[in-house]
């Protein structure tokens, strides 16, 4: 019998983070969050998720902030 199994990315999701401004540059409103998942799955069926990845990028000065950087405001809008 062959099995089929392995990794797989999900779809990935963007957040817009209201309210919240720019450490970097002090923008309100201009941080998008984009937050992608990869999933085990078995004949091409995801089981369940392995990891996730989030990164947040600043539209106005295109600053990237990765979990290590977030500030309380970021944590708690991408939660």
């Amino acid at each position: 019998m062959i099995l089929f199994f392995g990794t797989r990315p999900g779809k990935s999701e963007t957040k817009f983070l209201q309210g919240v401004s720019c450490p970097y540059c002090n923008q309100m409103g201009t941080l998008s969050a984009f937050i992608s998942s990869n999933y085990f799955h078995l004949f091409w069926i995801k089981l369940f998720k392995i990891s996730s990845s989030k990164v947040v990028e600043c539209n106005h000065c295109k600053r990237v902030y990765y979990p290590d950087e977030f500030s309380e405001e970021m944590k708690s809008a991408t939660n």
